[in-house]
């Protein structure tokens, strides 16, 4: 009897875990992931194209050796990256047109557009 009792607890312990699984894996399954690399102080690729109406996470990886900062004007973000190293940016979900974006530091060479389409 006791045995079947702890069985039922043991159970019911997991279902938060499976709620977790089912409502919340969705939500990151409609992440789209782009990356962005930093190199001579120019972005690269210089135009990305990303999908309307969902949610982009972009990994901006610096290749150069000193900061740069991923800044945007039209998606209202801006981020520093430290030389050698990599951040990451959400934006969206966007509706479909041209959003450009720069290097802070640079911003004579690092420029950039992403394209929603």
């Amino acid at each position: 009897m006791k045995l079947l009792v702890y069985q039922r607890l043991g159970f019911l312990a997991l279902l938060p875990l499976v709620a977790l699984i089912f409502f919340v894996g969705p939500a990151f399954a409609d992440e789209t992931t782009f990356t962005i690399s930093i190199k001579d102080h120019r972005f690269d690729p210089v135009e990305l194209e990303v999908p309307a109406g969902k949610k982009v996470k972009l990994i901006i990886r610096n290749l150069d050796p000193t900061p740069e900062e991923f800044e945007s004007y039209d998606l209202n973000r801006e981020k520093i990256i430290l030389g050698g190293r990599e951040g990451i940016v959400y934006i969206g979900p966007l509706d479909p047109g041209t959003y450009e974006f720069f290097g802070e530091f640079f911003p004579d060479t690092a420029q950039g557009r992403i394209l929603v389409k």
